[in-house]
């Protein structure tokens, strides 16, 4: 599940003239992507990419409607819940010089589109850039879209993040550099697509798949620029749904692998 701390959503909006409203407060980053979007009931197991993403930020968000089927969102978001140290792991000794430095504006921008095409077709996309630290950005990009033909619907998402500080930590584990601070320069990539059938009005059918690499997009000493992980997800399932609601019942197989590259079996992973 998302990583969340106690409170997800405070804030104030307020709704313009001529399709424009705003959002001061703690709130949801609007990343793309249709899994990310959707109600957490309705994920049995999420990809990496969502699993470890800090989203819930406080902030101001600025929404324009082009049209009732339209919408655009720009977000300035404080891009920590919490000190530099505690996000990043940075530990020194007094007077010591810290590895990495602190940025002077720690923020994320974040641009989404959301937008629908006579119910047949929806996006969810979207494009980021995170301080991290200091001469260390979060670059990260949301390709979500969903296709709805009667009984049939289905989703497929890209994401890829490009972080000068690893803040998902997949490649920080990998690679073993836990005693002073994340690992630099990770790169992660994930492909989600899950297709629906409604075969009936209370049951649905599905099967899901999601693909995902984590690799180093810069040589680091000792540490070889390239892919280290592959991760695979498979799922297959029935849902039965007695009411006009989210409330379901269901029965489904969840699949995980992981697969190793010889850098990374180098470093004792297998």
């Amino acid at each position: 599940m998302y990583k969340r701390q106690s409170i997800d959503i405070a804030g104030i909006g307020v709704k313009l003239g001529k399709g424009f409203s705003i959002f001061a407060g703690k709130q949801c980053t609007a990343y793309g992507g249709i899994e990310f979007d959707l109600n957490p009931i309705e994920i049995y197991e999420y990809s990496d990419m969502i699993e470890n993403m800090s989203n819930f930020m406080t902030g101001l968000n600025i929404g324009y409607d082009i049209n009732a089927h339209q919408q655009l969102n720009l977000q300035i978001l404080d891009s920590r819940n919490g000190s530099f140290n505690k996000t990043y792991g940075v530990e020194t000794e007094d007077g010591e010089q810290p590895a990495i430095e602190s940025g002077k504006l720690p923020l994320v921008y974040t641009l989404n589109w959301n937008g629908n095409f006579n119910d047949i077709f929806k996006t969810r996309w979207s494009a980021s850039i995170m301080n991290e630290a200091k001469d260390k950005n979060l670059y990260y990009f949301a390709f979500g879209n969903e296709l709805n033909l009667n009984k049939f619907n289905m989703f497929l998402d890209f994401m890829y993040s490009k972080e000068g500080i690893d803040r998902k930590g997949i490649m920080t584990g990998i690679t073993g550099s836990m005693e002073e601070h994340n690992a630099f320069d990770a790169g992660y990539f994930s492909m989600v697509t899950k297709l629906n059938y409604r075969f009936l009005p209370k049951w649905n059918a599905f099967v899901k798949g999601m693909y995902e690499t984590a690799s180093l997009t810069k040589q680091q000493g000792d540490l070889e620029k390239g892919k280290y992980r592959t991760a695979w997800g498979y799922f297959a399932g029935v849902e039965f749904y007695p009411m006009d609601t989210n409330l379901h019942f269901f029965l489904t197989y969840v699949g995980r692998s992981y697969d190793f590259t010889a850098r990374a079996k180098a470093l004792g992973q297998e």
